[in-house]
């Protein structure tokens, strides 16, 4: 006969065991930063910032990221540039969880003196050759980093849409 305690230990390894056949294991412990990243992660400001590009003021949108996507898919369908609301938020949340002033400062880009920024983690010299006319030079925009994000996308991938891991 076999306990409670024994039944619960064994199912605890039979799902442990079914995870990591799977390699869902594997992609979680990839997905999470190191001790040394998360304490860098933590340095990071948790404040919004509010997009000065274009005319955030008139269109009732800015400050948020809902706002700041819709205002890029408008500036993006003007220039076509390819994207949806769902791609561009899904991509945002895995790069910078919506705060556009995360910076990576441990990958091989931050090693090399450029580190990734903003909401798409862009890096400057990407941001400096995909930059869309209309929106601020300045990396750390919302509004100019999702347009420069997805403009990249758009030659190197067809669209924001096809990016599911970093790019």
């Amino acid at each position: 006969m076999i306990t409670n305690a024994a039944f619960t230990a064994r199912m605890r390894t039979l799902a442990l065991t079914g995870i990591t056949a799977t390699g869902i294991a594997a992609a979680a412990v990839t997905l999470m930063p190191t001790n040394a990243h998360a304490a860098d992660m933590t340095k990071a400001p948790a404040r919004v910032v509010t997009s000065t590009s274009g005319n955030h003021g008139t269109t009732g949108t800015s400050g948020n990221l809902d706002g700041w996507i819709k205002q890029a898919l408008g500036i993006m369908k003007a220039k076509g540039i390819p994207g949806s609301y769902d791609g561009l938020k899904r991509n945002i949340m895995r790069e910078s969880g919506g705060n556009p002033s995360a910076q990576n400062n441990w990958d091989v880009n931050a090693q090399k003196g450029t580190p990734s920024k903003g909401l798409l983690q862009v890096i400057d010299p990407t941001f400096n050759a995909y930059h869309v006319s209309g929106t601020a030079q300045s990396v750390t925009d919302p509004v100019a980093n999702i347009t420069a994000a997805a403009n990249y996308a758009a030659h190197r991938y067809g669209s924001i849409d096809n990016v599911n891991s970093a790019y």
